[in-house]
């Protein structure tokens, strides 16, 4: 069976790559991947599957024309907040692909916020010509319910992602802090500047190493490299293109502070504490699961030393996830990969 694989591919943005690993890890043996892509050289090259231009419209039809079924594969494809043509895109594909006759699977999904009826009506028909459906949050599954649409709630695939250790981190202290911002209206000069002196109080009260790690290049390395300027030789930038390295990153780190969905989800799944600046509804559905505490970026206090003794308690007195709870996440992500399995051997 040729299965048909769409997502914010090929675009640098670790997550969605890690998104694509764990799909391509949890589909069934049977199944041979085909992956739409914004580099697809590079994701041939990586993945060795095959692999066409996501832009190209001729491509695509080819693509779908030699597969027998087609998955939105994981994130938040299907929303008008950040990109008013990200749920055009990608709805009229999957409607393409129904008017085809492919089997069609929503797989992993976070929907919305969708704000314009015309975004609604074409996800509830995309949701809805769905064969199986998996969802990554409850407010997703709760506007699914209200659409009475069957689906799965499961955690976000990523935690279930293989992770391999980072070579190169054997080299530094084991007191290490992770970082992971990104390029953001609301995160203006200001508030990155204070947060920036945070970490350095931060470091200083600690000791810890600071690892800087940019999840896309494009948004997060010029953020990185600023606040490296700051900080003691005792840090890093951590520059990582494989997702079960970028997952491996976070093994032995003490702290997280993230503004990256995936950076959070990865460190929590590697036993690390996390602190959330959050920037999308999708950041505070994680936050409230899993009780992680953090700031709205537009409420982060102006009080620089507020925000280093708030980072500074809680590295010296938060408490990760057990390894029960960590467990039973993974055992819960794990029907993301059951679903696969029910929808593409019927």
């Amino acid at each position: 069976m040729r299965v048909l694989l769409s997502g914010y591919y090929g675009k640098g943005n670790g997550g969605d790559e890690a998104l694509l690993a764990t799909l391509l890890q949890m589909l069934p043996p049977h199944v041979t991947p085909v992956v739409l892509s914004g580099n697809p050289q590079e994701t041939s090259l990586r993945y060795g599957v095959e692999s066409y231009n996501r832009m190209s419209l001729l491509e695509i039809i080819k693509a779908l024309r030699s597969c027998d079924a087609y998955i939105w594969g994981g994130g938040s494809l299907i929303q008008d907040v950040t990109s008013s043509i990200s749920p055009f895109y990608y709805g009229g594909l999957m409607a393409i692909a129904q008017v085809m006759g492919l089997k069609t699977i929503a797989w992993g999904q976070g929907i919305g916020p969708l704000l314009r009826p015309q975004t609604r009506w074409l996800a509830r028909r995309n949701f809805a010509g769905c064969v199986k459906v998996s969802v990554r949050d409850s407010q997703s599954s709760a506007l699914l319910s209200n659409w009475n649409i069957p689906h799965i709630l499961a955690p976000d695939p990523v935690w279930a992602l293989a992770s391999k250790p980072v070579p190169e981190l054997a080299d530094f202290p084991k007191s290490r802090i992770a970082v992971t911002l990104r390029n953001h209206q609301q995160l203006t000069e200001t508030r990155l500047a204070n947060l920036t002196q945070a970490l350095v109080n931060l470091q200083t009260a600690t000791q810890a190493f600071i690892l800087l790690i940019p999840f896309q290049k494009s948004e997060d390395l010029e953020i990185a490299e600023q606040i490296k300027l700051q900080l003691t030789n005792n840090s890093q930038i951590l520059c990582l293109e494989a997702p079960e390295l970028l997952k491996g990153a976070f093994q032995d780190v003490n702290m997280v502070i993230g503004m990256r969905l995936h950076s959070l989800i990865m460190a929590a799944s590697e036993g690390c504490r996390c602190f959330a600046l959050s920037y999308d509804p999708k950041i505070n559905r994680l936050m409230e699961d899993l009780q992680i505490p953090g700031w709205d970026l537009e409420n982060i206090p102006d009080d620089v030393n507020l925000i280093s003794q708030t980072w500074i308690d809680f590295y010296q007195n938060s408490d990760k996830l057990s390894s029960e709870k960590i467990q039973s996440l993974l055992d819960q992500t794990l029907l993301h990969q059951e679903l696969l399995k029910t929808a593409l051997t019927d």
